[in-house]
């Protein structure tokens, strides 16, 4: 990987106060969680990029998975149309199934790759279809309140749950020394799209990887409570 002047100060600046983790961490798989807000800043964005490049040259597999819900709103909102979500899930039908495919496995995840790249690595994108990666199907959610007698069974499209992860596509690309950069986008039994929330892609993909860590890239102050709270 060939570095320009910056990259090559930030990772020297980096590597002086890394070297305990770098020993610990070396020929580790750590899975990163990009979150679609995390993506807004330009400064950002080019530090994100430099970071994996530099994980990847003291030796760790990173291994990116990425959200895109602030683009995916905008878009919707460009062309008109709005973003409804029930329980925090984006609601998905055939129409903004199309737009998120769009945004995920076009638009958000080759800016991505293309930032690693120009930073000095060598990133791949891939969705849930590409080498069969992610098997997906579609997400139940029920509703239950004091006054009804049966819970409720709301339909939110085409959104889903990670039922599979094949490894070996992410292990083939971190061996060849690429930098795999996941869409959350699975594909059900019948072949139909799925939109899934990025963390829990995130957090299958380093299950089945047997991944050291799981780093969540977001906005988020932490882990809240259903009031808001850490």
């Amino acid at each position: 990987m060939a570095l320009d002047a910056q990259a090559a100060t930030h990772v020297a600046h980096v590597l002086t106060e890394s070297l305990p983790y770098i020993r610990r961490f070396s020929g580790k798989t750590i899975v990163i969680k990009y979150g679609g807000h995390a993506m807004e800043n330009e400064e950002l964005k080019s530090s994100f990029a430099r970071d994996i490049v530099l994980m990847k040259l003291v030796g760790f597999n990173p291994v990116v998975v990425h959200g895109g819900g602030p683009q995916i709103s905008n878009l919707l909102k460009r062309i008109g149309k709005e973003s409804r979500f029930v329980d925090g899930m984006r609601v998905t039908d055939s129409e903004t199934m199309d737009i998120v495919e769009m945004v995920l496995g076009g638009l958000v995840n080759k800016e991505i790759v293309n930032n690693i790249n120009r930073q000095g690595g060598c990133a791949v994108g891939l969705t849930g279809k590409d080498g069969d990666l992610i098997h997906a199907r579609k997400l139940t959610i029920t509703r239950k309140s004091p006054d009804m007698e049966e819970p409720e069974i709301v339909d939110i499209g085409h959104v889903g749950e990670v039922a599979s992860i094949d490894k070996s596509v992410v292990e083939n690309l971190t061996r060849g020394h690429f930098v795999p950069v996941i869409a959350p986008i699975g594909v059900g039994p019948d072949g139909q799209s799925y939109n899934i929330n990025a963390d829990l892609v995130a957090g299958k993909v380093a299950e089945v990887l047997r991944a050291e860590k799981l780093m969540l890239l977001t906005d988020t102050t932490g882990v809240l409570d259903k009031d808001g709270k850490l």
